[in-house]
């Protein structure tokens, strides 16, 4: 099975890792600490390099 992600298809075949981050204030695990598009993007590359697949953004 495949997941079409704006043209690319994932594999769903083996378990992948996905980042969480919430960019909301009033995000109720860390209240919205990755405000800045600076602070996103790092923690992004971060999740990224700890071997996340796949990023889910919680916004408005």
């Amino acid at each position: 099975m495949t997941l079409n992600c704006k043209g690319q298809l994932i594999s769903l075949e083996h378990p992948l890792v996905m980042g969480i981050l919430n960019i909301t204030p009033d995000s109720f695990y860390d209240g919205g600490r990755y405000q800045q598009p600076g602070e996103v993007l790092k923690q992004t590359e971060k999740m990224l390099k700890e071997g996340a697949a796949l990023i889910d953004v919680g916004a408005y």
